[in-house]
């Protein structure tokens, strides 16, 4: 058998061939493109061999007319259009290079427009989920800052189990609640393409983040979760839990978690059994120089964890000296750390430094926010200097007043663009957003 791109309609053709006659006989045919030819052997009779030639035409995901369809599909359902997405539409039309290519992502992100959009609504999604379900080439759909609902999870949930190719997903920051975390978990559990998933900001309280823990234990495919300032207080247990079972999650955020010592202690009892997790944040939380105790006794053993975003918790110096002697004596894994905001004094950043020095594979540290003595602006000015710390891999730089050393801050750190990103470029991606250069979940991030 033999198969070839080749026909539109499905066609039946014959021919046979003497291979004693001097010239052989070739017919033309004119055969469009987006199907398939199967040649087969019917007979082979007095030298004569008898060929069969079957076309069949391809199944083919919809057509890159995003916007015609969604047009169509909004007069079959009486449903106004929205005049945001279908210019979003109209512009992914446009770009036939990367659909060709690695694919697209739908850029439907309410906020950080110069002029105000008509954000999307339940029945907006329900149209333009009817015209993505097929279309292989949209990889990603980031849907932040709009008004979903409960309903547009369900919306999403059903998409989610019908479609094959969307690998990041953005919903942060819309109003989703318990059941539409339950519906999207739930069609999580059977999904085996979305790598990248983002729930930041949905109020969906303790039961929701349970329904995505016990997804979690089950799906092998989702290599990034952010359920970042998502009403949780008591899930920790079930995270961490999760985390022994888990083999396929590369990075978690778990912001604004309202996170205490005793979560941390469960977390890290768990990340011994972990060696898949690469980043993990635990940002602005409730978290003390007891819970990096139990941080900085997982790091003397962890081999996995490349960073680390402590900031805004009340880690103090006594904290800071915890992670420095896990950093100098033992751990050769973590590039990256960010103790931003995190009542820090001189000693304890002197000790950060002193870890720096120590620790060649710790390369990013971010420390802005703390109180800067003397020894700590020049522990730190030296570091930049002498070239052992890039000043792109930190967000303070030297300079001096009456001959004394002193910090200033810069635009830099792991996640600066958290909330939104500014549409001109003023400082390098990789300096402001250095997660994204060192773990590298999916091209579609």
């Amino acid at each position: 058998m033999l198969f070839l791109p080749v026909s539109d309609t499905p066609v039946l053709h014959t021919e046979s061939c003497n291979p004693l006659q001097t010239e052989p006989v070739f017919t033309v045919m004119q055969i469009p493109a987006q199907s398939a030819l199967l040649v087969l052997l019917l007979s082979c009779h007095n030298d004569a061999v008898t060929l069969c030639f079957v076309f069949r035409q391809h199944t083919s995901s919809v057509r890159p007319d995003l916007h015609l369809h969604y047009v169509q599909a909004c007069q079959k359902s009486g449903q106004p259009e929205n005049p945001f997405v279908a210019h979003v539409l109209q512009e992914a039309d446009k770009n036939d290079e990367i659909r060709c290519t690695k694919g697209i992502t739908l850029k439907i992100a309410g906020n950080n427009h110069p002029v105000p959009v008509q954000r999307v609504t339940d029945d907006d999604l329900g149209v333009l989920a009817s015209i993505l379900r097929h279309a292989a080439f949209v990889k990603g759909l980031d849907l932040a800052y709009n008004v979903l609902t409960d309903a547009g999870a369900k919306t999403m949930a059903t998409f989610l189990q019908e479609n094959s190719s969307l690998q990041y997903l953005n919903l942060m920051f819309n109003d989703v609640g318990t059941s539409g975390a339950e519906l999207i978990a739930g069609a999580l559990h059977r999904n085996r393409s979305l790598v990248h998933m983002r729930m930041t900001g949905n109020k969906i309280g303790d039961q929701g983040g349970m329904f995505f823990a016990s997804m979690l234990q089950s799906n092998s495919t989702l290599q990034k979760l952010d359920l970042g300032d998502c009403d949780l207080e008591e899930t920790t247990v079930h995270i961490a839990k999760m985390l022994k079972d888990n083999s396929s999650l590369v990075e978690l955020h778990l912001s604004k978690h309202e996170m205490k010592n005793f979560g941390v202690e469960r977390l890290c009892e768990a990340l011994y059994e972990n060696s898949s997790l690469r980043y993990l944040d635990l940002s602005c939380n409730k978290i003390t120089s007891d819970g990096v105790k139990f941080l900085g006794e997982l790091l003397k053993w962890n081999q996995s964890l490349v960073i680390l975003d402590l900031n805004a918790n009340r880690i103090e110096d006594v904290g800071a000296t915890y992670l420095s002697e896990a950093l100098i004596l033992h751990n050769r894994t973590l590039q990256a750390l960010s103790v931003v905001s995190c009542s820090i004094s001189g000693k304890g950043l002197t000790a950060l430094s002193n870890a720096i020095k120590a620790n060649t594979i710790l390369s990013y540290i971010y420390i802005w926010g703390n109180t800067f003595d003397e020894d700590a602006c020049m522990s730190f000015s030296e570091l930049i200097q002498m070239g052992r710390l890039n000043p792109n891999c930190t967000d303070v730089t030297p300079y001096e007043v009456d001959g004394q050393a002193q910090l200033a801050e810069l635009s830099h750190g792991l996640q600066r663009e958290y909330y939104w990103a500014p549409r001109h470029r003023v400082v390098a991606d990789s300096a402001a957003n250095a997660s994204l250069g060192l773990v590298a979940v999916s091209e579609y991030l």
